[in-house]
């Protein structure tokens, strides 16, 4: 029997692999975990954990470079213990955890003439953004939007984030948009 695979089934496998990937780093015993093919194929995913609504941690990949299944564990630890704005994740805090998982699209080169041009371009909400300007980068996925709704302050607070000046501008910018699937144990719950 050929079952069609839902973006649900997708969330709560990748979901399940992510608690399972830190309990294993706490020698917690895990059940076996899912092989669905498409866990093999190349793939680019970000890993958010929360705790008690605040962000715990937040690590990923901007370009498919290995199989889904690496990427998501690889992402999972470096969230929990190496996101250099928080001290590692510690066993006490993994009942209080909430994973959030997002697959990213690829990433779309934006071509602009002006800050104003580049800002009446983005789609609030949908789009997730990389921007580069020689050795400063950064990132914020479309999630963002639900702090930041005005695409100005957006694209202020993620040159911010790259270490850059708020009002800074250069056409020597380089501006990516991306998509995000995103899923989170708390809305697949029940």
């Amino acid at each position: 029997m050929n079952q069609e695979i839902t973006a649900a089934d997708i969330g709560r496998t990748l979901l399940t692999i992510s608690r399972a990937t830190l309990a294993k780093e706490f020698g917690q015993g895990v059940p076996p975990l899912p092989q669905e093919p498409w866990l093999q194929q190349q793939g680019a995913c970000f890993v958010t954990l929360h705790q008690a609504g605040q962000l715990r941690g937040c690590i990923g990949s901007m370009l498919a470079y290995r199989p889904l299944l690496e990427d998501l564990q690889g992402n999972t630890r470096a969230a929990a213990f190496d996101d250099p704005r928080f001290p590692a994740l510690e066993v006490a805090e993994l009942d209080g955890l909430t994973i959030e998982v997002s697959l990213l699209s690829s990433l779309e080169p934006m071509e602009f003439e002006s800050e104003e041009d580049l800002i009446r371009q983005l789609r609030p909400g949908l789009d997730g953004l990389l921007l580069d300007h020689g050795v400063h980068r950064g990132t914020f996925l479309p999630a963002v939007w639900q702090s930041l709704a005005d695409a100005g302050l957006f694209l202020r607070k993620l040159k911010a984030k790259a270490g850059l000046p708020e009002d800074f501008w250069s056409l020597e910018f380089s501006v990516k948009r991306y998509t995000t699937q995103s899923w989170s144990e708390t809305e697949l719950q029940g």
